[in-house]
């Protein structure tokens, strides 16, 4: 069973870690377990309580009153927030982490792309979230299986997203997306798929790990206006570097190479030059909407 630090759980609830003190302390709505040094330490019973408690807090009810009542009825209020209120999201989308609820992430992303449109749901509160899981990878409180289940649900909704648009005219300007071999994540690279796509640019989709030969083929057989790739997965920064001045040697100088990603940012002062930085989605907006 997982343990978490005080700390972890204000970063994956939201609530201060001085107001769970409090909490525990006046209204005894939890109990968690020491370390032999009186380190708290929370279970996963005790996360999906305090996001529970959260979510009806944030609803209007006070902590005293939520602390007289039974796990029956705490229950109930919070099924009824969970899927009929359109409110505290990012609660939703950590309990549906935590208790593998595909019902619960997919309702609450369905709305949430409803209300604010994909890019803004995805900026805004997606990218935060798997920042959250993040978290939890790092103390080791999540296990492979509901990362994976997490973003492949993500990665649904965006390839359901991408598939609604048009199929741009073919023109003479192609941007063509792939990641390096041995990179996985992503959603990302989905992402920046589905930004281009909706402002009607022309994109040749490559997808995950693929091999460096095969690449330089479909360059010479597409002849791309320019490539866009990104990459997540900690690496040698000597393999980065000379990955990237192969591909700028081995492509056609007119052919622009956009790249993006943690890993980028980390090199960046170290990459080649020729290289074009993409920090966010409004960046690949602003330069392929200028560029038409």
């Amino acid at each position: 069973m997982a343990a978490y630090k005080i700390k972890d759980i204000e970063v994956l609830t939201g609530i201060k870690a001085h107001t769970i003190r409090i909490w525990e302390k006046r209204y005894g709505i939890l109990e968690p377990e020491r370390t032999d040094t009186q380190i708290r330490t929370y279970n996963d019973r005790d996360l999906t309580y305090l996001l529970n408690i959260s979510m009806l807090n944030k609803s209007g009810y006070k902590i005293s009153k939520i602390a007289g009542l039974s796990n029956e009825e705490i229950a109930e209020l919070v099924w009824n927030l969970k899927y009929n209120d359109v409110e505290n999201a990012d609660e939703k989308l950590v309990l549906a982490l935590v208790e593998l609820d595909e019902k619960l992430f997919n309702d609450t992303l369905n709305h949430l792309i409803a209300l604010h449109g994909l890019e803004k749901a995805f900026s805004d509160i997606i990218i935060p979230f798997l920042e959250r899981i993040g978290v939890m990878w790092i103390v080791g409180t999540i296990n492979p299986a509901q990362e994976h289940f997490i973003s492949n649900l993500i990665r649904q909704k965006v390839i359901g997203e991408i598939d609604k648009l048009p199929i741009p005219q073919q023109s003479s300007e192609k941007i063509m997306l792939f990641l390096p071999e041995h990179e996985w994540h992503e959603l990302g690279l989905l992402f920046y798929q589905y930004t281009l796509r909706k402002n009607h640019v022309n994109t040749i989709y490559l997808g995950q790990s693929l091999p460096y030969d095969s690449l330089i083929l479909a360059v010479e057989k597409v002849q791309p206006t320019a490539i866009l790739t990104s990459w997540l997965t900690a690496v040698d920064e000597k393999f980065m570097v000379t990955f990237f001045n192969n591909l700028l040697k081995d492509t056609d100088k007119g052919v622009e190479i956009y790249v993006g990603g943690a890993q980028v940012h980390i090199h960046e002062t170290k990459l080649p030059k020729g290289l074009k930085k993409v920090k966010s989605y409004t960046d690949l907006v602003k330069i392929f909407s200028t560029s038409k």
